[in-house]
């Protein structure tokens, strides 16, 4: 059984999973992603969340405030060996509810051309293609989406 815990940006398990989508990110884009790390600072998180199974950290995901209306999903990320049995679904319906408990009906996000997986799954939760916003305007390697928010 997986649960998801709300916890803060300080949280010891949430900053070891970022490590990990750190050097996952650093494995496919080289170089490049010190570009993107600038943007990725757990500082500027507003809520965050770990997922765990059998008491074992194994997810996380968090979002960022945009404007009164609009949050950015960031830090997405579950354990290679935990892939593929509903994690990154539940986590993301944890950070959607919660954005819309702070009144924002929009969320958008930005992944990159070499996550395939990750454009599939937003894909499949109702992410649309958008224009590359704020920071990735003019960013070859991104790609951005966006959802509109409502309650389940």
């Amino acid at each position: 059984m997986i649960t998801i815990i709300r916890v803060t940006r300080y949280h010891p398990h949430l900053r070891e999973l970022v490590a990990l989508l750190d050097a996952d990110l650093n494995s496919r884009y080289g170089i490049v992603q010190a570009q993107y790390d600038q943007f990725n600072s757990l500082a500027t998180v507003d809520a965050a969340a770990v997922a765990y199974a059998s008491d074992q950290p194994i997810g996380c995901g968090c979002f960022r405030h945009i404007d009164a209306q609009t949050i950015e999903i960031k830090r997405m990320f579950v354990r290679p060996e935990n892939r593929g049995g509903g994690t990154a679904a539940l986590l993301l319906a944890v950070l959607e509810k919660w954005a819309l408990e702070t009144g924002c009906s929009r969320a958008i996000l930005e992944t990159g051309i070499k996550n395939p997986e990750a454009i599939r799954f937003y894909t499949k939760s109702g992410y649309s293609r958008t224009e590359n916003y704020g920071q990735y305007i003019g960013m070859e390697n991104s790609i951005c989406m966006a959802k509109q928010l409502r309650m389940p």
